[in-house]
């Protein structure tokens, strides 16, 4: 074997005139190296399609309803309002270099209160909110389960209220709180125990709904202000009941109050139409007063005038307007007298003495005359 590696290598020696035949182990080495460098080319080509697959991961999709914000180890990148992401492709490293965080604000976010209403089931929430069947009733009213308030007049009703509110400071909302939405629950929590002590039992139950609806969005509205939620409330939703173990007890006084409405209902009607009656009556008398009244005026005032017509005619010759006058009046006031007698005037200008003989008993009748 010594002999024939001497061979070989004399054979490989500098200045020889032909190079040796390869031997076996020169066809591996080079069988090896060619796999080698075919198996790093698999090798860049995979770790380049991992790194492209790495990146492009990092591409997300921010939808037409909300925002986002990109935390990198936990940070927003950019300050303000740069922070912010408008809708559209976005691209930031993947998990765990950044996180994604998405703020819905256009989106109708709500919260239920968690005090004032009694134990439910989630099936009987979700009956309840469909078709309000209410659950039976146990005994009595259990406070460890059983959520109430109590009203203005030292009374118990179940009070339940939904908030619906939308995002308007979303960086506020998101980073400056552990849970901005369990602030505002517990702010409309205090805004149901808050207004239920400044109404009583009948006006959150029956006479003032809406304005105990209006006192729990207002209170709502003013907590979240003060806090800085950075919200905006769009609408207050309220259900009330009283404690079930007294429905019976309140359908009555619901029944006495219809009944109350409806007597108070029927008056109110039959004011308005004596009302109305009297007002057109009044109005027809004073119409037909004033009217008369007018006449009235417009007949003296044409009197006046006439009379007024007449001095002229006085004044010319008094004697023929005395003359003209009484005949004109006498014949006014004869014209209906059946028998006339005219008495001239003497020459001496004294009246003329006319007597008349009158049976002063009546004459008797045709009958009377003839009988014996």
């Amino acid at each position: 074997m010594s002999d024939e590696h001497e061979h070989d290598h004399s054979a490989h020696a500098p200045g020889s005139a032909s190079p040796a035949p390869e031997t076996p182990e020169d066809a591996g080495s080079q069988a090896l190296a060619e796999a080698l460098r075919s198996s790093f080319a698999i090798v860049k080509f995979v770790m380049a399609l991992l790194v492209i697959v790495f990146l492009a991961s990092g591409l997300f999709q921010v939808r037409p309803q909300e925002q986002a914000v990109i935390l990198r180890f936990g940070k927003p990148v950019g300050t303000g309002q740069m922070a912010l992401l408008n809708p559209g492709l976005h691209w930031s490293f993947p998990y765990p270099i950044d996180e994604v965080v998405r703020i819905p604000i256009k989106e109708i976010q709500s919260v239920t209160s968690t005090i004032g209403w009694y134990y439910m089931t989630p099936e009987e929430m979700v009956a309840f909110k469909a078709t309000g069947a209410v659950p039976p009733a146990g005994g009595t009213l259990n406070p460890v389960v059983d959520g109430y308030v109590i009203t203005g007049d030292r009374n118990i009703v179940h009070v339940s209220a939904t908030l619906y509110y939308q995002v308007d400071d979303p960086l506020h909302y998101m980073f400056d709180f552990v849970s901005a939405s369990n602030l505002v629950q517990n702010a409309l929590n205090n805004a149901v125990l808050y207004t239920a002590a400044h109404f009583g039992v009948d006006d959150i139950l029956y006479g003032d709904v809406a304005g105990f609806k209006d006192a729990v969005e207002l209170r709502a509205t003013q907590l979240a202000d003060q806090e800085r939620l950075g919200i905006t409330i769009k609408q207050c939703t309220v259900d009330r009941a009283p404690p079930r173990q007294l429905n019976d007890i309140f359908a009555q006084v619901a029944d006495a109050r219809q009944n109350r409405s409806r007597l108070l209902a029927d008056a109110h009607a039959k004011e308005f139409q004596t009302t109305n009656s009297a007002t057109a009556e009044a109005a027809a008398i004073v119409y037909e007063a004033m009217s008369a009244s007018s006449n009235y005026v417009a007949s003296v005032q044409a009197d006046a005038k006439a009379f007024d017509a007449l001095l002229p005619n006085y004044q010319i010759n008094p004697g023929l307007f005395e003359q003209r006058e009484l005949v004109r009046v006498m014949g006014q006031a004869l014209t209906n007298v059946n028998f006339k007698v005219h008495l001239p005037t003497s020459a001496n200008g004294e009246p003329t003495e006319l007597r008349l003989l009158l049976n002063r008993e009546p004459p008797g009748s045709k009958t009377e005359a003839t009988s014996p």
